[in-house]
């Protein structure tokens, strides 16, 4: 990648944000500059009323290996332990990271073209639908220098594979390919091929979401998320309250006349 290169790309294919981390010389592991640049491109997709989904990739062989370890600070003096300390690098950079992506006002599909790594599995995980590579693999490298699953891995891991296979995962670090991942439930679809192919799988499924009423699937997305979290009671309540919100937008009308006039809907995201 040239110096003058961005380290997080956009390009829009239609109502497609496709968005690709692109350090290819370091698996795309993140930098703080790189977060920063991610949120830039994800202000800017949140911007355009033309976004209707989005695909997050990484450049060449890895999709991302978590944190740049070299931007730690390990040079030997009295304060090592203060200047090592990940936890400000995860409340400053990867935490953020992972609630813009957990909150996007559009769907997102993860196209996992390659090893995702460390906190590179939880933007992975982060996404809404995700889809792997043959080639890919999944790491929970954390145990390996001696640290715990963060950015979310140790709440996505368990409700994804539950609770033995992702205790196992996270403190043996042992890969898992993407054959194993879709067989445990981590993913939606393995695509035969190399990277290019399953961003254009993925491209493919965001376009279908992209035409789809936008509201409501983020909606979903909430209430799946938070249904866990809450009783039956509390949800029957959550999805009353989301219907009544939805019930007032453009989309739920256009579907039901479309529905009844036996055409089909134009949905605008609204």
């Amino acid at each position: 990648m040239s110096a003058s290169a961005p380290s997080v790309s956009l390009a829009m294919h239609q109502a497609v944000a496709l968005v690709t981390l692109n350090r290819p010389e370091s698996l795309n592991s993140f930098t703080r500059a790189m977060h920063q640049q991610l949120w830039a491109v994800l202000d800017e997709v949140e911007a355009n009323p033309e976004a209707r989904a989005l695909v997050l990739t990484g450049a060449g062989r890895g999709f991302c290996a978590g944190a740049d370890l070299s931007e730690f600070d390990f040079a030997p003096g009295p304060d090592l332990v203060e200047r090592a300390n990940p936890g400000p690098v995860i409340e400053e950079n990867f935490n953020p990271t992972t609630r813009r992506l957990m909150n996007l006002r559009v769907p997102t599909v993860a196209a996992i073209n390659g090893v995702a790594a460390g906190a590179g599995m939880s933007v992975a995980m982060a996404c809404d639908v995700a889809l792997a590579s043959s080639g890919a693999s999944f790491i929970q490298a954390f145990s390996k220098i001696g640290l715990i699953p963060d950015a979310g891995s140790s709440w996505f891991l368990p409700r994804r594979i539950g609770l033995a296979r992702a205790m196992a995962m996270a403190m043996l670090g042992d890969k898992v390919s993407a054959a194993q991942a879709l067989e445990w439930g981590l993913l939606h679809q393995v695509v035969d091929g190399d990277g290019p192919a399953c961003v254009q799988a993925a491209l493919a499924l965001a376009q279908r979401l992209a035409v789809m009423p936008t509201r409501a699937l983020v909606a979903t997305r909430t209430l799946m998320r938070d249904g866990e979290t809450r009783s039956l009671d509390q949800q029957l309540d959550a999805e009353r309250d989301a219907q009544s919100a939805l019930g007032k937008t453009h989309d739920y009308i256009e579907g039901v006349t479309a529905f009844l006039q036996k055409r089909p809907p134009q949905f605008k995201g609204q």
